[in-house]
C-alpha cells in the first residue's frame, strides 16, 4: 500500500496560454484575493479524479484539456486528461504539461458503477494496492468494491462542502448512502474489508434484481441531471423559507401599494363624475346670464325711451293750443279740457309703462347677482376639481410606477420558489428510488449474515485522539473532547453536533477531521490516497446573522491560523491549502506558495491575464 502523489493541475488550449500551478509533495498554499481561481482548483481536482461535474468559470472558455499530473507509490510519473463535460479520461504514463495531441497510453471512463470494468477507480486503486477492499453497501450485508470517489470525498474538500451541516463522511443526506459511508470510515479506520456476503438469490431471481437495479440506476441518474442545484434538502428548505420570507412580506407590501392604488382610482373616477357634472351647470349657468344680461339691457332701453318720451312731449309741444298732436281734432272740434284730458292720459301711460319695466328689472337684477355667484362658485369648484384629479393622477401613477418592480420582484421569488419544490420532489423521488434499489441489493439477506457495523471503541479511541490533538494543536476554542460519534455519523465538539455550529466552526472541525483521518491511516499503514485539499478550511470572520440561520459561530483568531499552518508543516503526507488569508512569513519560507492578486502585481490568478495585440 502505497501514497499518491499531485504533480500538477493545468488547463491548455489551442491559441490559450497554459494555466498551471503545481504541488510540492509535502505542502502547497495558494492564497489570496477571492474570485482568482483557488476553488476553481480544488473543484477541478474533484472533478479529474472522477467528479461529474466539471467546474465552470468564464476564464476557462476555450480550454479543451484539463490536465492533472499523478505520482504513483513506485515514483512513476502519471498524467490524466480529460476535456471539459466529457466521461472519457486519457491516461498518460508520463508527465504532460502542456496541450496534447498523442495517443493515450489507456482510456478509461471517469464515472463507476457496479458494472465498470474499465473506470478510473478500477485503474488507479489497482495501481494503489486497494482494488480488492469491499466496503456493505447496505443494511442486508451485501458488499461493493471500494470506489475512488470514496476515497476523494474524504480527502478533497470544496469550500461548499466545508462549511455545509451535513457530516463530513456523508455524499448527500439520502439515507441509502449512510451504510456505505460508514463502511469506509470503519475499513479506514479498521483496514478491515466487509466480507462478500452471499445473498442466496440463484441465477433467475439475480438477474431479475439485476435488471431492476438497472433500471433504477437509469431512473435516479436521470432525475439527479434534472437538478438544478447541487443544494441539498436541508439547503433548498432553507432556501425556501427565506424566500417565503421575502414573498410575504412582497405580498404585503403589494397589498398596500394596491389599495392606495384603487383608492387613488375610485377618488379619480368620483372627481371625473362631479367635474363633468360642474361643467355641464356651469355651460348652463352661464347661459343664463348672457341671456338675462340681454333683457336687463333691453329693459333698461325700454326705460330710457319711456323717458325720452316724457322729454319730447315737453319739447314738442305736444300740450300747447291748436291742432290736437293726440287725435289730430281742430280747435273748434276740441272740447273743454280735451289737452289736458289727452296729456294726462300720454303721462299715465308712459309711467305706467316706466313702473312695470322698472319692476321687472327690479326682479331681474337680484336674479342675475345669483347666477353670477353660482358661477363664481361653480368656476371655483371647477378648479378644486382639476387641481384634484391632477393630483390624483400623480398619485396613480407613482403608485403603478412601484406595483411594477414590486410584480416583477415577487415574481423572480415564486418562479425561484417553483425551482426549490421541484428540486425538493426531485430529491424525495431520488430518496425513495435509492431506498428501493438498497432493498432490492440485499432484500435476502438475514440478520445472522450481517457482518459488524461499528468501528471498535479501542480504535475510535485512538482516532478520537489524534482529532482533539489536532483541534489542540491549532488552538481552536470551544472545541472540548471532540470526537467522531459513530452512530449519528457526525462529530462532537465542545458538548455540541457540527451541525449545529456555525460556519467558522464547521469548517475548521471538517479540516480537523479530513486531516486527522488521513494522519490516522497514515500513520497507522490504513487505506488512504495520501493527500488532502483544504479550501477555505479556517474562517477568520463571523458571518451577518441573516446568513448564518443554523448556530453561533466562534471567532477564529489569526492565533488558530498560524498554528493550523504550523501544524500542517509537519503533516506525513501531502497537502494543499486553499484560503483566502496570508499564511505566516515561516510557511511561506517553508511550503510552496501561490498567491493570486486579482489585480497589481505578481501572479493574477489561475488563469493569465490574456494579453491582446493593439
Amino acid at each position: 500500500m502505497g501514497d499518491l502523489r499531485l504533480v500538477h493541475l493545468t488547463y491548455a488550449g489551442s491559441g490559450k496560454p497554459t494555466a498551471t500551478v503545481e504541488f510540492d509533495p509535502a505542502l502547497t498554499v495558494i492564497y489570496g484575493a477571492s474570485d482568482t481561481g483557488k476553488s476553481f482548483i480544488a473543484e477541478s481536482i474533484e472533478y479529474m479524479l472522477g467528479g461529474t461535474r466539471a467546474p465552470e468559470v468564464p476564464e476557462a472558455e476555450g480550454y479543451s484539456q484539463i490536465l492533472l499530473g499523478l505520482q504513483l507509490p513506485d515514483g512513476t510519473a502519471l498524467t490524466l486528461l480529460r476535456a471539459p463535460h466529457s466521461n472519457t479520461i486519457h491516461i498518460h504514463r508520463q508527465d504532460l504539461r502542456g496541450l496534447v495531441t498523442d495517443f493515450a497510453d489507456t482510456l478509461v471512463t471517469a464515472t463507476h458503477t457496479a458494472r465498470s470494468k474499465n473506470s478510473l477507480s478500477l485503474f488507479l486503486l489497482g495501481e494503489l494496492f486497494l482494488a480488492d477492499l469491499r466496503i456493505r453497501k447496505n443494511e442486508a450485508g451485501g458488499s461493493r468494491n471500494l470506489a475512488l470517489r470514496d476515497f476523494v470525498h474524504l480527502s478533497v474538500i470544496p469550500e461548499t462542502r466545508m462549511v455545509d451541516p451535513l457530516s463530513p463522511v456523508l455524499h448527500s443526506s439520502a439515507a441509502s448512502g449512510k451504510t456505505a459511508a460508514a463502511s469506509v470510515i470503519r475499513l479506514m479506520l479498521t483496514g478491515d474489508s466487509a466480507p462478500d456476503i452471499d445473498t442466496g438469490l440463484n441465477a433467475g431471481q439475480r438477474r431479475v434484481n439485476k435488471g431492476k437495479i438497472t433500471l433504477l440506476d437509469q431512473i435516479i441518474l436521470d432525475l439527479q441531471s434534472k437538478l438544478t442545484t447541487s443544494e441539498n434538502v436541508r439547503e433548498l428548505r432553507d432556501r425556501q423559507v427565506r424566500l417565503q420570507a421575502s414573498i410575504d412580506e412582497y405580498s404585503t407590501t403589494l397589498r398596500v401599494i394596491t389599495d392606495r392604488h384603487l383608492d387613488a382610482v375610485t377618488a379619480r373616477m368620483k372627481a371625473a363624475e362631479e367635474l363633468s357634472t360642474v361643467e355641464g351647470r356651469l355651460a348652463e349657468v352661464s347661459d343664463l346670464v348672457s341671456r338675462f344680461e340681454l333683457l336687463e339691457e333691453q329693459y333698461r332701453s325700454d326705460l330710457a325711451r319711456l323717458e325720452m318720451v316724457t322729454e319730447a312731449g315737453s319739447l314738442l309741444g305736444y300740450f300747447r293750443v291748436g291742432t290736437c298732436v293726440f287725435c289730430g281734432a281742430e280747435p273748434e272740434h276740441q272740447n273743454p279740457g280735451h289737452g289736458q284730458h289727452e296729456t294726462t292720459r300720454l303721462h299715465l301711460g308712459v309711467q305706467n309703462e316706466t313702473e312695470k319695466t322698472s319692476a321687472l328689472l327690479a326682479d331681474l337684477l337680484p336674479t342675475i347677482e345669483d347666477l353670477r355667484a353660482q358661477f363664481e362658485a361653480l368656476s371655483s369648484r371647477r378648479e378644486s376639481l382639476l387641481q384634484q384629479t391632477t393630483r390624483v393622477d400623480e398619485e396613480i401613477t407613482a403608485a403603478e410606477g412601484q406595483l411594477t418592480p414590486l410584480r416583477e420582484r415577487r415574481d423572480e421569488h415564486l418562479h425561484a420558489r417553483s425551482e426549490i419544490e421541484r428540486n425538493l420532489e426531485l430529491h424525495e423521488r431520488i430518496d425513495e428510488l435509492e431506498g428501493r434499489r438498497s432493498r432490492l441489493d440485499g432484500q435476502t439477506v438475514g440478520p445472522g449474515q450481517r457482518p459488524a457495523e461499528y468501528v471498535p471503541n479501542r480504535i475510535l479511541s485512538t482516532f478520537d485522539e489524534t482529532l482533539r490533538h489536532t483541534l489542540e494543536a491549532w488552538k481552536v476554542p470551544a472545541v472540548e473532547f471532540a470526537e467522531y460519534d459513530q452512530y449519528s455519523m457526525d462529530i462532537r465538539a465542545g458538548g455540541r453536533p457540527r451541525a449545529s455550529r456555525g460556519k467558522g466552526v464547521r469548517s475548521v472541525l471538517h479540516s480537523a477531521f479530513t486531516t486527522a483521518l488521513a494522519q490516522f491511516c497514515l500513520s497507522n499503514s490504513r487505506p488512504h490516497p495520501g493527500f488532502i485539499v483544504l479550501d477555505s478550511p479556517v474562517v477568520t470572520y463571523r458571518d451577518p446573522i441573516s446568513d448564518e440561520p443554523i448556530g453561533e459561530d466562534v471567532d477564529l483568531t489569526s492565533n488558530v491560523v498560524d498554528h493550523f499552518y504550523q501544524n500542517m508543516l509537519a503533516f506525513p503526507g501531502q497537502a494543499v491549502i486553499l484560503e483566502n488569508g496570508d499564511p505566516p512569513a515561516d510557511v511561506i519560507s517553508e511550503a510552496s506558495v501561490y498567491r493570486f492578486t486579482g489585480t497589481g502585481p505578481g501572479r493574477h490568478g489561475f488563469f493569465p491575464i490574456a494579453v491582446t495585440d493593439d
